[in-house]
């Protein structure tokens, strides 16, 4: 790796402050304490951590902690930058922010994440509510509080639809809320906890419609395929995720969803000078593509300073290596359940239910705040993940 020719220090730029990216920017700069010649920075567009793990909370007016990127950097020597990034020159090795400042980089990390596809249905956009940050979470909050009675439908019943449907349905009780999707929820789950999930649904007063698509969203309703008009007074939409088109722009090599390629070190195979993390990687594992999760977010994040680190050193980086390990699903404050799964995410015989589940799953979403913390104190050998409410060592980590 090449050094700035004026300072003879390697500039590592990291974009998107979220799972990843934090893991990234924690641990390559704990790991690069003893060192002067290694300058870490982090950009995103907000001071405040998005926890998306509690959005769903959020969303029903509840409060959460409220969590700083400087002060979580604090005592690293990681720098934070605070701009929206509008355009990558892979070439050139630089990153626009706010149109009008230039961050020059030798490595860069690119962890700008997704968001909620609203393009992909027409009316999503107008007429429907997200929750790609905690601005979101508080405009559906303020909604809902307003509301009084009505139905409030979401669409999509993958993970983040079934725990939003559930808190609504707890938090609000006066509403009608209706879950829609294409699958059933906790479709990927063994028989008894996906039966458990679906009746917990139904104890909370969730109406769930399978097996339909929605074509259009309106401002009082959404239109299914066949046409039929299910009212609503308020849509949250959780069908599907988009990247941003700024890795394309920049020449790296997409996939079809535009998230970066990369090779086995989560290096871009077009320009190895850039990692990318989280969703907005496209990382290719021996039982297929990973999926977007916090659960697979942060390893990435602190392989690829593990990586970087190893080359500085004059080492080559090693292959990534990732397996499931759970699909934990809150069903309100005092329930939930907790699918174990094999290392390619299909689900094992062992599964948790209720407010054991519940106590697993408030361990599992605060875990990754004593992982930073644990982080910035590494030794030199040291990198961490939480795993289970445990902390598991990276393989491959010197």
């Amino acid at each position: 790796m090449t050094n700035n020719r004026e300072t003879g220090t390697h500039r590592v730029l990291i974009l998107g402050a979220g799972y990843a990216g934090m893991a990234a920017a924690i641990q390559l700069a704990a790991r690069g304490k003893r060192r002067e010649d290694v300058q870490v920075t982090l950009v995103n567009a907000q001071e405040r951590f998005t926890e998306r793990l509690r959005l769903h909370m959020s969303a029903t007016g509840q409060r959460v902690a409220e969590l700083s990127i400087p002060e979580l950097l604090e005592g690293t020597g990681a720098r934070f930058v605070r701009g929206w990034v509008t355009a990558v020159d892979a070439d050139a090795k630089l990153v626009r922010i706010d149109d009008d400042r230039v961050l020059h980089y030798d490595t860069l990390v690119y962890g700008l994440g997704s968001v909620a596809d609203t393009a992909a249905v027409p009316g999503v956009e107008d007429h429907a509510y997200t929750l790609n940050n905690v601005q979101d979470a508080e405009l559906l909050a303020d909604r809902l509080g307003r509301l009084g009675r009505g139905t409030v439908v979401v669409g999509g019943s993958g993970l983040t639809g079934v725990e939003s449907a559930a808190e609504i349905a707890e938090r609000y009780p006066e509403l009608d809320v209706v879950l829609l999707g294409r699958q059933e929820p906790g479709a990927a789950m063994s028989p008894r906890p996906r039966a458990y999930l679906r009746a917990a649904l139904a104890r909370l007063g969730v109406r769930v419609l399978s097996e339909v698509e929605v074509v259009k969203v309106l401002p009082d309703a959404v239109e299914l395929a066949g046409g039929e008009l299910v009212a609503a007074d308020a849509v949250l939409w959780t069908s599907g995720t988009r990247v941003s088109p700024l890795a394309a722009a920049a020449g790296l090599t997409v996939d079809e969803r535009g998230r970066v390629v990369t090779d086995a070190a989560l290096r871009s195979v077009s320009h190895l000078d850039v990692y990318a993390v989280g969703d907005a990687a496209a990382i290719r594992q021996g039982y297929g593509v990973m999926h977007g999760t916090c659960q697979g977010g942060m390893p990435t994040g602190v392989h690829a300073a593990v990586s970087i680190v190893r080359t500085l050193d004059g080492r080559r980086p090693k292959a990534f290596r990732f397996g499931y390990y759970h699909t934990p699903v809150s069903l309100g404050r005092h329930d939930a359940v907790v699918q174990f799964t094999h290392p390619d995410d299909s689900p094992r015989r062992v599964y948790l239910t209720g407010r054991m589940a519940a106590r697993y799953k408030e361990t599992v979403t605060a875990s990754p705040w004593p992982t930073y913390g644990r982080m910035k104190k590494l030794p030199a050998s040291g990198a961490f993940w939480p795993r289970g409410g445990r902390f598991t060592r990276v393989r491959g980590a010197r």
